[in-house]
């Protein structure tokens, strides 16, 4: 998974193509729990760029895009927001499927 590096490159990415970013922080449980399926997870969706934004770093982007629980998902495609699963609660990897099952 891709890390974003600055506000500039999120922002240069959402122009063009299909990403979902996913917005998480090092000590987050929850963002641990799901880290051993998201290979899984990107392989079948190869058709998405997967982008790792760091909370902590990415503040007040979070606060932008209304991010305020993580691990959190926003999926954009050539300009568009096309889709957000964002709570503080756990997800499975069902969930994170189902999710992206739903953008299509």
């Amino acid at each position: 998974m891709e890390k974003l590096m600055s506000v500039d490159q999120f922002h240069e990415l959402t122009k063009e193509g299909k990403h979902i970013f996913m917005f998480s922080a090092d000590w987050c449980p929850d963002c641990r729990f799901i880290e051993p399926v998201l290979p899984e997870i990107e392989k079948e969706f190869s058709d998405y760029t997967f982008v790792y934004v760091d909370r902590d770093q990415f503040i007040d982007l979070c606060g932008e895009l209304s991010i305020f629980g993580i691990p959190s998902f926003l999926a954009y495609q050539d300009g568009k927001e096309i889709g957000r699963f964002v709570s503080k609660d756990r997800k499975t990897k069902e969930e994170i499927e189902n999710f992206i099952n739903g953008l299509k």
